[in-house]
């Protein structure tokens, strides 16, 4: 995981233990959001990834803390990718941060997982395409 979290880090313009965590925490919710068979396979196959999701996965939700977002998103579903927006912008990124992050995210389970795979997990959260 050190490889991809240097590769956001550099080329997203982030330090690298707030990209590990945007990592995480966006792969925390491709693993809550994303349909099981494909996102499991990109998450194997994606190095480091297990780890980083173990790490940060609930982190900045509001699970467990008992936070407004976290009730508020829970009333709705859990919020989506607009939900995520949210916890990436608390831990200080903008948008074009978090759309940067995202691409090479993806870009990088591609490389690892396979195109195929990776795009059955974007497919299935409904309005990621449109950041990846």
């Amino acid at each position: 995981m050190n490889d991809l979290v240097t590769r956001v880090s550099e080329n997203v313009g982030i330090a690298p233990d707030k990209a590990e965590k945007a990592i995480g925490m966006m792969l925390g919710f491709l693993q809550r959001e994303a349909a099981d068979g494909p996102v499991a396979r990109m998450i194997e196959a994606t190095p480091g990834a297990t780890e980083l999701v173990a790490r940060f996965n609930g982190e900045g939700t509001g699970e467990g803390s008992g936070g407004l977002l976290g009730k508020v998103m829970g009333a709705f579903g859990g919020g989506g990718v607009m939900a995520l927006g949210q916890q990436l912008m608390s831990q200080g990124l903008g948008m074009g941060e978090i759309t940067a992050l995202a691409k090479e995210v993806i870009a990088f389970g591609k490389e690892h997982a396979g195109e195929e795979t990776v795009d059955e997990v974007i497919d299935s959260i409904p309005g990621l395409r449109q950041f990846v």
